[in-house]
C-alpha cells in the first residue's frame, strides 16, 4: 500500500519542493512530481536556480521517452503515465489519478493558502477514508 505523507506549513511551498527533491534525489529516489502547467512552469526554474552548486537533473513528461526513463525527477499534469513508480510529489489540488501505483505519495501544503490548506483537507480525507495510513510533517514545528 502507498505511504502517505502530508508535509503542511510551508511558507514557500515551490521552494520547499524543490528542497524536498535535492533531498530526495541525493538518495537516489526517483520521484514524479504532479501539478498544474503553471506550477511545473515555476518548479522548472527553482530546480534550475536552487543553488550555484546544485544540479538537479529532471525533465517534462513532453520530453522524449529516453530521457524521461533516464531523468531522476519527471514534471507532469498527470502521473499516471510516469515511467517509474517510486515517489509521486503533488503540487496540485486534487487527488493524483493512479497515486496507488507509486511506493510513496508526498503532498505539500501551503502555509498561508487557505484554498491550498482546504484542498489538503479534502485529500486527507480521500486517502483516510479508503485506509491509508497518513504520516504528519508539521513544518513549522521544524523552523
Amino acid at each position: 500500500m502507498t505511504e502517505i505523507g502530508f508535509h503542511f506549513n510551508a511558507p514557500d511551498k515551490l521552494a520547499y519542493a524543490c528542497r524536498l527533491l535535492r533531498k530526495a534525489t541525493g538518495g537516489g529516489a526517483r520521484v514524479v512530481v504532479v501539478a498544474p502547467g503553471a506550477a511545473l512552469d515555476l518548479l522548472d526554474r527553482g530546480l534550475w536556480s536552487l543553488s550555484p552548486t546544485d544540479f538537479l537533473a529532471h525533465c517534462r513528461a513532453t520530453d522524449p521517452e529516453p530521457m524521461r526513463r533516464a531523468s531522476p525527477i519527471l514534471l507532469t499534469e498527470a502521473a499516471d503515465a510516469a515511467p517509474h513508480h517510486q515517489v509521486l510529489l503533488n503540487l496540485g489540488g486534487e487527488v493524483p489519478q493512479g497515486f496507488g501505483r507509486f511506493e510513496r505519495l508526498i503532498e505539500v501544503v501551503s502555509l498561508g493558502d487557505e484554498d491550498d490548506r482546504k484542498g489538503a483537507r479534502a485529500r486527507w480525507k480521500h486517502y483516510a477514508d479508503r485506509g491509508y495510513s497518513i504520516t504528519r510533517h508539521d513544518l513549522a514545528l521544524k523552523a
